[in-house]
């Protein structure tokens, strides 16, 4: 991530060194020099009490004051008081990630809970710093609060070191919540673990602008990424059996096995069973009163075994698994078949997830998953399967946000974890309406949508508002100096090697012929009727000069600001422009009025396709592959058609082409497959030969993680 990365402190704070990177030092090291400036934020023993006393003792630090809380404070406004802490005496330059949020005050998470306003009966503790929210408070927070503003953060297209996104949200976050008092949550998607362990590393942001504790929610978290993994897998085993069973035995066998006679000799239709007959038009309850007809099209899925198109999955990048064969074992008779595995976080039950609006609505999702065709073409779901009572139990804590808190105290939201280049990349409909019934109005929500605007923010719009009804009030877009220099022709960026000169020595006319990019990205939001106010990323490398050129091209392609932020060095403090700046653009916008999608539901799926490649992409034409083409004629006839369009592509580039920097026009899009996900509800068009699990490179980010025997802490996590 490019937070990694020194940023350049404000001039405001001369007390901030401007020293070149020193080398990293072990923890131990270096835990007498973080812990020091950040002591004062440490809440004591005293502190951590139950917030239900008459008087709290406040950590005294530079921006509250010490002593005992006024009588007249309510719960909420004491725990909030304990919770939000400015950060002071930050060094510079910036220790690692991992150093400063281990070295972070932590509040426990019940007072995090109780600064939001929450009661007990609303979340269940997951350890000291995390909780599960349940997913049923949203409507009982609005009716008493109301909504607050809604605020999509994207980006430009990055540079492969990233530009910074999560740490501008999480740095928004804090500016809003601790230093502009106002109410702020911010919803972020829970990282893969494949990136974690690869070469992104976590998404927890950075500097002094993170989630903390960091290790907890790049490591696991509450479990979300494992529970799906498991029912994406115990789907697509269901899959294979069923065929192998249906291959093996008769009519009348199968039928015996699927409902067996009991002891008293009667049959019973499992409750999963019954969403098959209604399929089907039979509205018989008792086995036995099936005609033998009846209980060969209950029986016989027929799936058409060469054109399964579930996939199993694993939270890790394996670049091997993209293609397997499976099957080989005797015991299978020959019922070979060759399949791949996805990464996890791109299976369509986390896109469900990340689209549901409860449980009733998760498993009614669940249950449209089309897993396949069968041989006359027709559908086969989970549902046809029998297995969405038990993919929904799966998933039965999956689908509750987990609350967290930044370095200053913050709420935060992590919820879902789909990437934005093959999957809807955005938090959870459930998160951002709860975030937006706990801020209440007047408030802000702070929702990231994946990678640039071109793919993150469109689906964003087209699908997430689509199916939610919300309507944002603003769009920030994240920029750097050093990706709009890339995007005007700066030489390639690679991780672990190092940058040219180009991006460490002033080269305004680079940065002029890079702005198109950004300029393309906030010409595009507009589309959408919403604002946009540019957030730009500071690197020490940067000079006024570059950031000038930046301010002008955005301002005249219509963006309502264009603000300098610091927060990697300065937390909260260095994103307190951009929040008055957001909070100015949200206020002019307050109805949001303005706001439309880019395409109805009626039109076509070519059509959809079409009308994102040339509006946003400013593509010349789409063509298509034999495989897409019949895959679009066949989710036609099945009566997909109404669905909006999730396209999968690299992140790097408008085009398909991750080396055709700036702002590209004229060329043609190639469609190379297309993917139907009936249950979350789009239809995915993968451009060119696109994987769906990455893999590892020659150095992953593993050598550097372990962890301290002594005091078993995670060393080396970034």
């Amino acid at each position: 991530d490019a937070d990694r990365e020194t940023h350049a402190p404000s001039a405001e704070r001369p007390e901030f060194r401007q020293s070149p990177p020193s080398p990293r030092r072990p923890v131990a090291a270096l835990t007498a020099a973080l812990h020091a400036p950040l002591l004062a934020l440490r809440p004591r023993a005293s502190d951590r009490s139950d917030l239900n006393v008459r008087s709290l003792r406040l950590p005294n630090n530079a921006d509250k004051m010490s002593g005992t809380v006024p009588m007249s404070m309510t719960p909420m406004q004491i725990a909030k008081r304990a919770s939000l802490r400015k950060l002071s005496n930050l060094i510079s330059p910036v220790p690692a990630d991992i150093d400063v949020a281990q070295s972070a005050a932590t509040v426990p998470i019940r007072t995090i809970a109780a600064a939001c306003g929450l009661s007990e009966e609303d979340y269940e503790p997951y350890g000291h710093f995390k909780a599960k929210l349940s997913e049923k408070i949203g409507p009982k927070l609005q009716a008493e609060r109301g909504r607050g503003y809604y605020v999509v953060v994207a980006g430009i297209n990055p540079t492969p070191l990233g530009e910074g996104k999560s740490t501008t949200t999480i740095g928004l976050a804090q500016a809003m919540g601790a230093h502009l008092d106002k109410e702020c949550v911010a919803c972020i998607r829970q990282p893969s673990m494949g990136p974690t362990f690869g070469i992104k590393g976590g998404a927890a942001g950075g500097g002094y602008s993170q989630v903390i504790p960091m290790e907890e929610m790049n490591l696991h978290l509450t479990g979300d990424i494992h529970a799906i993994g498991v029912a994406n897998n115990l789907l697509a085993a269901a899959i294979d059996a069923r065929v192998f069973h249906e291959m093996t035995q008769k009519d009348e066998a199968l039928f015996d096995r699927l409902c067996p006679v009991k002891k008293d000799g009667s049959r019973v239709f499992a409750k999963s069973m019954l969403r098959r007959l209604t399929k089907l038009g039979i509205d018989k309850t008792n086995p036995d009163d099936l005609t033998p007809e009846e209980r060969t099209r209950f029986a016989r899925l027929n799936i058409d075994r060469e054109k399964i198109s579930w996939r199993r999955v694993v939270d890790m990048n394996d670049r091997f698994l993209r293609k397997i064969t499976i099957g080989q074992n005797p015991t299978e008779k020959g019922h070979t078949r060759e399949t791949g595995f996805d990464i996890t976080v791109a299976s369509e039950i986390m896109a469900v997830l990340a689209m549901t609006t409860g449980l009733k609505d998760m498993e009614k999702r669940l249950g449209q998953m089309v897993v396949a065709p069968d041989m006359d073409g027709n559908p086969v779901t989970a549902d046809d399967l029998g297995i969405t009572g038990a993919l929904t139990t799966l998933m039965k804590d999956a689908i509750k946000p987990t609350l967290m808190q930044t370095l200053e105290g913050t709420p935060v939201l992590v919820h879902a974890g789909p990437f934005a280049n093959i999957a809807s990349g955005n938090s959870s409909v459930i998160a951002d309406e709860i975030g937006l019934s706990m801020v209440g109005e007047g408030g802000f929500v702070l929702t990231e949508a994946g990678f640039g605007a071109d793919i993150g923010l469109e689906k964003f719009m087209n699908l997430k508002c689509r199916s939610s009804g919300l309507k944002p009030h603003a769009a920030v877009i994240v920029a750097t100096v050093r990706a709009l220099k890339l995007h005007g022709g700066g030489p390639a960026v690679s991780p672990g090697k190092p940058l040219s000169h180009a991006y460490l020595n002033e080269d305004v006319e680079l940065v002029k012929n890079g702005v198109k990019n950004l300029t393309r990205h906030i010409e595009n939001t507009k589309k959408f009727g919403v604002p946009v106010v540019v957030a730009m990323n500071v690197f020490p490398t940067d000079t006024p000069a570059e950031h000038a050129a930046i301010k002008e091209a955005a301002l005249a392609a219509g963006a309502d600001d264009c603000v300098l932020c610091t927060h990697h060095a300065e937390g909260g403090l260095g994103a307190a422009a951009l929040g008055e700046a957001v909070a100015k653009a949200c206020e002019k916008n307050k109805d949001a009025e303005e706001f439309k999608l880019l395409y109805d539901d009626d039109t076509s799926i070519k059509a959809k396709i079409e009308t994102i490649a040339k509006e946003l992409y400013h593509a010349a034409d789409v063509t298509y592959s034999e495989e897409a083409e019949a895959k679009i004629a066949m989710f036609t006839e099945q009566g997909f058609g109404r669905l909006p369009i999730c396209m999968a592509k690299t992140q790097y580039s408008f085009s398909h082409d991750a080396d055709l920097k700036g702002a590209p026009e004229g060329f043609t899009l190639p469609i190379g497959d297309v993917r139907c996900s009936a249950g979350a509800g789009f239809i995915v068009p993968l451009v060119g030969a696109f994987p769906t699990i990455p893999g590892l490179p020659t150095r992953p980010a593993y050598y550097e993680i372990g962890i301290d025997e002594e005091t078993e802490m995670v060393l080396g996590l970034s």
